[in-house]
């Protein structure tokens, strides 16, 4: 994970900076764990890209796609966040869910980024009960995506 810092302790999950005995600048870290959480907490996208909006609004976060660009290159599929004038990244953990404001969508990570397609609607006609087979398995395989089946 990009930081503004190098801390010498982390939390196992999210690499939240901890305190020790007699640190100087405590505000630092502790600012730092605030603006990690506030991503985390039910976090919220704008949208995702490769390229870093030009002016971001404070506490505005993004979904890093595939090829990242400029200030996100190397932080792919990670969450960005803008704190303090520069962008905060971190990266996912299995099961995390997101919501794309852009997509109106959940989002899930299981080894990479998922997304539910949505079923094909059936036309009628002779070949419904095909139809309504293959619509079924595709709502089936979005409830899983989702996470509400089991893979």
């Amino acid at each position: 994970m990009a930081q503004l810092a190098n801390f010498t302790g982390t939390t196992p999950r999210f690499a939240l900076p901890y305190l020790f005995a007699g640190q100087a600048q405590k505000e630092f870290f502790v600012n730092e764990a605030h603006a990690i959480t506030d991503l985390l907490l039910q976090p919220v996208v704008e949208g995702e890209t490769n390229t870093p909006p030009v002016t971001p609004a404070t506490g505005e976060s993004w979904l890093v796609s595939n090829n990242p660009t400029g200030a996100w290159v190397q932080n792919e599929g990670s969450l960005a966040g803008f704190y303090g004038g520069t962008w905060l990244f971190v990266p996912p953990t299995e099961g995390l869910r997101i919501w794309d404001k852009a997509t109106r969508q959940i989002l899930v990570y299981r080894d990479t980024w998922l997304r539910a397609a949505e079923p094909t609607a059936t036309t009628g006609g002779g070949i419904v009960d095909t139809e309504l087979r293959a619509a079924f398995s595709d709502l089936i395989e979005a409830l899983k995506i989702s996470g509400i089946f089991p893979a």
